[in-house]
């Protein structure tokens, strides 16, 4: 705008200059033709003529030339002042831009940071619906033979991985390969009478069967084993109302996590079950007792710590009868098996229960650690001579590679396995199955 204004400014007065020019030297001509008129006719008049027009002319010139300096002083003010407006007009511009400048830096940010909200709002509403639609996957619960298989780890690394290894370093069978056969069996405690029993049936029927391959060993050293623990022995624990339970066992087999487990097991099985807390000797032993009843729902008859344990059967048995219980279960003293005294207590327990709950299905119980492998069998023995057992439960088959204590039980003492305790939850007490048995050990 500025340099249209100047320029259309110079232009106008360029030509105004021009047009005066062009005026003066016509002016001047026509002097200098009427001054040559006027010399040739009277030369001092028309000297001083001249001298008084050149007087004029300069007066004049400057007149013109103060006239131009006046107008461009008069341009230049005015182009300066619209100069100042511009520049004014320019540095608020400027300003103004530097403003929005200021805010568009402004804006990345704001929108940078609304723009990460936004992700975040979004990344949690794809959460919550990815929540919504992905349904919680049940983990499958293992089977009661991988349980099984899972608790006799131990004792499967001592006698199946072993026989495997033996079978697999010889090419034929001999003698010298049934000897490597009996040191693991003895080493899992299967015992010794029982062990040698076993490898002499095998090897009447490696020699009744012709049998050549060492591979071909292993399927008739189960068979025999099977044979050797009877399976018309396996039988299941009895539960058909009325039941009364009489759980026996020295101190810290388990005994007490026993009855919680199987109390929890028959509610599970909606019976009604009532427990006798006859272990009056062992301090802290009633309300071990209570606890786990309140975990199984459970009602427990129980009396002071030292009292006779006889008379606490007796009004348990009579509650049960009041109450119409399906299964009653007895706790009963950890007894030492060379403890005379303790062991009368136990026959006089017997005779109470036979005398006033005659229709009840009868079950005593031995509760053995496997742990302690052959002394097991010890206990076992002393027990049945001072009541007549009917099934044994065995406790802690998960935590030793003693497990081939369950083979010389059954084959020796002919006395049915009925429990054995593969862990320490609520259902890793199970029914014993002779066939699962022989294959979680062996495979």
């Amino acid at each position: 705008m500025f340099e249209w204004l100047k320029n259309k400014f110079n232009k106008k007065d360029e030509d105004e200059i021009k047009n005066k020019e062009s005026n003066e030297k016509e002016e001047l001509s026509q002097g200098e033709e009427s001054d040559l008129e006027s010399i040739n006719n009277s030369p001092e008049k028309n000297s001083e003529d001249l001298n008084n027009k050149n007087l004029t002319n300069e007066k004049e010139s400057k007149k013109e030339f103060s006239t131009d300096n006046n107008i461009e002083n008069n341009i230049e003010e005015k182009s300066g002042l619209k100069d100042k407006e511009i520049i004014v007009e320019d540095t608020n511009e400027l300003d103004s831009n530097e403003e929005v400048i200021n805010k568009d830096k402004n804006i990345p940010e704001i929108s940078e940071i609304n723009q990460d909200n936004k992700e975040e709002s979004i990344n949690i509403e794809v959460k919550d619906e990815l929540a919504q639609e992905v349904e919680p996957v049940e983990k499958k619960k293992p089977s009661l033979f991988q349980r099984l298989k899972d608790g006799l780890d131990k004792t499967r690394k001592e006698v199946g991985i072993k026989i495997n290894t033996v079978l697999g370093a010889y090419v034929k069978i001999d003698d010298e390969m049934l000897e490597d056969l009996e040191d693991i069996l003895i080493s899992a405690d299967i015992g010794m009478q029982t062990t040698m029993q076993l490898i002499d049936n095998l090897r009447e029927t490696i020699i009744r069967n012709k049998v050549n391959d060492p591979k071909e060993v292993k399927p008739l050293l189960m068979e025999e084993a099977k044979k050797l623990m009877n399976p018309e022995l396996n039988e299941k624990i009895k539960s058909t109302p009325p039941t009364i339970i009489l759980v026996v066992g020295v101190n810290g087999v388990g005994k007490t996590t026993t009855i919680g487990k199987l109390s929890a097991r028959f509610k599970n099985e909606n019976k009604s079950v009532l427990v006798c807390a006859a272990d009056t000797f062992r301090a802290a032993a009633i309300d071990q007792l209570k606890e786990w009843g309140n975990r199984a729902n459970v009602d427990i008859i129980s009396h002071d710590e030292g009292s006779d344990p006889a008379s606490v059967v007796f009004d348990a048995i009579a509650a049960a009868k009041a109450r119409g219980t399906d299964v009653l279960i007895v706790d009963t003293a950890g007894r030492l098996h060379n403890k005379a005294n303790l062991m009368k207590e136990l026959e006089k327990i017997n005779k109470i229960i036979t005398k006033n709950y005659p229709e009840a299905n009868r079950e005593n119980l031995l509760v053995l650690d496997a742990t302690t492998g052959q002394n097991a069998m010890n206990q076992a023995k002393t027990f049945k001579e001072a009541t007549d057992l009917t099934g044994i439960a065995l406790t802690k088959l998960d935590g030793t590679a003693k497990g081939g204590v369950v083979i010389a039980l059954q084959s020796e003492l002919e006395i049915p396995i009925k429990l054995i305790g593969v862990g320490e939850g609520i259902n890793d007490l199970q029914d014993f199955d002779i066939d699962s048995f022989i294959e979680a050990i062996f495979n």
